[in-house]
């Protein structure tokens, strides 16, 4: 397993209880953006359960029939037939089946003053930095699930939290919109593009907008900025495998098989539209499954 979030662990909770020898491997914590989520309330067993909570239960039931975390960063992998050849930065693996789960990554704005002050006010997890902004007033950019659902988290930290979005609607779920609008605390600026962020030597001070209707510029205060707005696939090792798309998503069937036999791929790296915990551990169930019978057909 390339990756250990929600698809990577139920992968090797599966194929480990297959009687299978296998290795997740990871350049961070086990879990992936679990770890950056406050409060999940839509994973289904639990009415509400912390990120890193739920993150430490996948964990602790993947490796319950031996499967192995091994920490490193995936280089490249070979397709050698019968087996592959998975090179870390630090070692070479061999496996009869690799299975990708590695996720995405937050995008970046773009923008003037975005490397600048990261670390420094601008960030893109709120449950990582979000107590840096304590009584202060932040700013929140994205109209998706993430930006609504950080930005409510937000509010019970920070002053006051301004979501810029550059549509006239939000893209979230209805009830984390309607919690939104409820609060006091969140003010919304629509049809508003961030043009730069603002800052002194050590901090962001705001951040400078136009209104993609009217052309008009102006400036809002902000401590903090957030920033969701979309994902970028983790997948430039895997690139010369052919298996991903224009966009570097990596294009599967319904049984999670990429274009080379023995190379599934899970979770938020796939190509698809709905990106949550749950239909990635469904996803992890179908490729671990699949790989027990792929290598029993291969013997």
């Amino acid at each position: 397993m390339i990756g250990a979030g929600p698809g990577g662990m139920t992968a090797a909770l599966y194929a480990s209880r297959a009687n299978y020898s296998v290795a997740m491997i990871d350049r961070g914590i086990y879990g992936g953006q679990m770890n950056n989520t406050a409060e999940i309330e839509n994973y289904p067993g639990f009415k509400s359960i912390m990120g890193p909570d739920l993150a430490q239960n996948m964990y602790d039931s993947s490796i319950n029939f031996g499967a192995e975390y091994v920490y490193g960063s995936v280089e490249s992998i070979t397709d050698l037939g019968d087996t592959k050849l998975v090179k870390t930065d630090s070692e070479e693996i061999e496996a009869k089946v690799v299975i990708i789960g590695t996720g995405s990554e937050y995008k970046k704005l773009g923008v003037l003053g975005e490397d600048e002050f990261g670390g420094r006010g601008v960030s893109y997890c709120a449950v990582c930095d979000g107590a840096f902004f304590k009584n202060k007033d932040v700013v929140v950019v994205g109209g998706g699930d993430s930006a609504i659902e950080e930005g409510l988290y937000l509010t019970k930290i920070a002053n006051s939290v301004t979501v810029i979005h550059r549509r006239d609607q939000l893209r979230a779920q209805k009830v984390s919109q309607e919690r939104a609008f409820a609060n006091e605390k969140m003010n919304f600026v629509w049809n508003t593009n961030v043009e730069e962020i603002l800052g002194d030597e050590n901090k962001v001070t705001g951040v400078r907008v136009r209104n993609n209707q009217t052309g008009e510029e102006s400036t809002i205060d902000a401590a903090g900025v957030f920033i969701y707005v979309g994902l970028n696939p983790m997948t430039e090792p895997f690139k010369d495998l052919g298996i991903t798309d224009d966009n570097g998503w990596i294009e599967t069937n319904d049984q999670m098989e990429t274009k080379v036999p023995g190379v599934y791929a899970v979770g938020d790296v796939r190509k698809k539209d709905l990106r949550q915990i749950t239909t990635a551990v469904g996803e992890g169930g179908t490729a671990g499954q699949q790989a027990f019978k792929y290598i029993e057909a291969h013997k």
